[in-house]
């Protein structure tokens, strides 16, 4: 008697798909809805629009009363998230290197040390950054706020490099030696192309956490010509003589996109980020 055929993948995740559908449909219709606000006019008391507008989207080619401009704000936010980006690669995909191959002194201190910055709560901080940047000049700047970022972030990204530099074969690095490469070389040449999705999924990991950052930019960096997104967003709510909020939701859109291209695109590599860190 033939044995009974096992049901298929797809017919053992319908019920799991059907769930997740119905518990992000409503998210889904408060996103259509948000959208829809933000290119029609509409009576207060009314359930439908009357008609269509793109007045709510007049950020894009004309600079708001008392605000910076939109695209120099856009492009600030775009500095920040790229430069603490490579910062946090570079730094981390050399210290993890060195705390997974290398005797390094007091190795499992330091990386408890890691662990401990990781979970320290930067808000906490927050007062003594202020008073050195303002020290050493650097207040109201985006080099500043950068570095501040890209130093709380550090922690975490050399932890999760650490973690894929484990998986790596120790063969790999002592065929480079034996054939008279360079540590430097063998770590260039032949380790880094075998963690490049890890790289990948943490730079998209640190630039997406750079681009919704508003805390240390609120605080660090309120100024308008080095003012990113998040703080130019938030002034809409604090604005209570010009408070327009058709407006607010279109500019909440407008930051919404670059996010959503980004994952669209990379979100395989952004899944590979747990595959990192779990062997030590």
């Amino acid at each position: 008697m033939a044995e009974r055929s096992q049901p298929s993948a797809n017919y053992r995740s319908w019920p799991v798909l059907a769930a997740l559908t119905i518990v992000s449909l409503p998210l889904l219709l408060m996103y259509v809805y948000l959208f829809i606000d933000t290119v029609t006019v509409k009576q207060s008391d009314a359930l439908l629009p009357s008609g269509l507008t793109l007045a709510h989207w007049r950020f894009l080619w004309q600079t708001t009363p008392g605000k910076a401009n939109i695209w120099q704000v856009t492009l600030n936010t775009l500095l920040f998230s790229a430069c603490t980006t490579s910062l946090v690669l570079i730094v981390s995909s050399m210290a993890g290197y060195v705390l997974s191959r290398l005797n390094v002194p007091a190795r499992g201190f330091f990386l408890a040390g890691v662990m401990v910055l990781h979970a320290f709560p930067s808000v906490t901080l927050i007062i003594a950054i202020f008073i050195v940047l303002q020290m050493i000049g650097l207040y109201n700047s985006l080099i500043g706020v950068i570095l501040v970022k890209a130093a709380i972030d550090l922690p975490l990204g050399i932890w999760l490099m650490k973690g894929f530099y484990d998986t790596v074969p120790w063969e790999i690095e002592m065929a480079g030696v034996v054939d008279g490469a360079s540590r430097f070389r063998v770590w260039r040449s032949l380790v880094l192309p075998q963690v490049k999705p890890g790289i990948m999924a943490l730079g998209l990991f640190s630039f997406l956490a750079g681009w919704g950052e508003f805390i240390l930019p609120q605080v660090l960096a309120p100024g308008n010509q080095v003012q990113v997104l998040s703080v130019y967003l938030a002034g809409f709510l604090a604005d209570d003589n010009n408070y327009d909020f058709n407006m607010f939701k279109a500019v909440g859109l407008f930051y919404l996109i670059p996010v959503l291209i980004a994952y669209a695109l990379f979100n395989k590599y952004l899944m590979n980020i747990y595959g990192g860190g779990s062997k030590g």
